[in-house]
């Protein structure tokens, strides 16, 4: 398992010591690291990490603004000199709390309890094995068949999923990179960070933006290329 990360602080040193602390684990892959909350902001708006480290004291943006803004559905472990946002933070359900300067034992206490939180997700909520025209997705305490043609678009809602069919919706504990595993890949495509699309289920597509049902669905620049190349075969 590889965990996918950004690291944000407007301190120089204390930046280069968390990507130090992040090369040293295998499971961790750091893709970005900003001095500027408000570039990450900007990057999130078009990519994804499972986990953020996040400095709270920024003077562009505190950490905690930065969570209230972008209502992100990574992990975040917050670093702070300051312990008086503990209580915030964790308010705002934040997975642990590094008080600067933190060892690296410290620090794999936290990354250990994101590692625990993914593991547990894939483990326990794993799709079935597909067959050729459904696949059973864990809901609540069941398994629920969902046949693909009645998926009109799947939408991600934090740590869940929308999966809305013509009939009915359902809400599951997955990733997208999970369950794009298990969708045909001639049906559906990822159009957003937040949505994938039944291909036939398009009534039309305007200025970037899907129709499906009575649903406005945003294609993102991310895949923007891939998705009209699809529907152009």
């Amino acid at each position: 398992m590889q965990i996918s990360c950004i690291a944000i602080d407007d301190e120089p040193l204390a930046l280069s010591k968390l990507e130090g602390f992040i090369t040293k684990v295998p499971e961790l892959k750091l893709m970005r690291t900003f001095d500027n909350p408000v570039e990450a902001i900007g990057w999130l708006k078009e990519n994804t990490a499972d986990l953020i480290f996040l400095d709270i004291q920024m003077e562009q943006l505190t950490g905690i603004q930065f969570l209230e803004a972008t209502g992100s559905t990574s992990r975040i472990i917050l670093t702070t000199a300051y312990d008086q946002y503990a209580i915030r933070g964790f308010e705002l359900n934040v997975t642990d709390y590094l008080l600067k300067p933190f060892s690296f034992q410290r620090f794999l206490q936290a990354v250990s309890k994101v590692m625990d939180y993914f593991s547990q997700r894939n483990n326990t909520l794993q799709l079935s094995q597909r067959t050729d025209g459904y696949f059973f997705v864990k809901t609540e305490y069941r398994l629920e068949r969902v046949d693909f043609d009645e998926i009109l678009y799947i939408e991600g809602m934090k740590d869940y999923l929308r999966i809305i069919c013509s009939n009915k919706k359902i809400m599951t504990l997955q990733s997208f990179a999970k369950i794009e595993e298990s969708l045909p890949s001639d049906k559906f495509c990822r159009v957003h960070k937040s949505f994938i699309v039944s291909i036939d289920k398009i009534k039309s597509v305007e200025r970037g933006v899907i129709l499906i049902a009575d649903q406005r669905i945003p294609v993102s620049s991310t895949y923007k290329e891939g998705f009209f190349a699809r529907i152009k075969q």
